[in-house]
């Protein structure tokens, strides 16, 4: 017998199922995945929330943003305190929300410099 052979033979000794037959299995994949969302998701969720605020908070006159839309332009007025900001766009002025803003690209100083 090789050992490919001697491998089917122990393979069919065991229980019809094995593992699967066992009537706890599916809690044991629950519990799997439960601690997969709290040591990896969720920290990782929460790290990316706080970042995303922090960004936010220190979004100033001139810097260079990009939206969600895909829309990339340069802050002209903000105010803390307020959910809205002013932003140009080659020679558009749009109002919009800060949530909306999904990265930093830099700054523009020649709009910063204005007062």
């Amino acid at each position: 017998m090789g050992p490919t052979m001697s491998l089917l033979l122990f393979a069919q000794e065991g229980q019809a199922g094995g593992m699967f037959a066992n009537p706890m299995f599916p809690f044991f994949l629950i519990g799997l995945m439960l601690l997969f969302w709290v040591v990896v998701i969720l920290p990782m969720s929460r790290r990316q929330k706080r970042e995303q605020e922090q960004m936010l908070a220190n979004l100033k006159r001139g810097a260079k943003i990009l939206t969600n839309g895909g829309i990339v332009g340069t802050v002209v007025s903000v105010k803390d305190g307020e959910d809205e900001i002013v932003i140009r766009s080659e020679d558009t002025k749009l109002r919009i929300k800060r949530s909306v803003v999904v990265q930093i690209l830099g700054s523009d100083e020649a709009e910063a410099g204005k007062q």
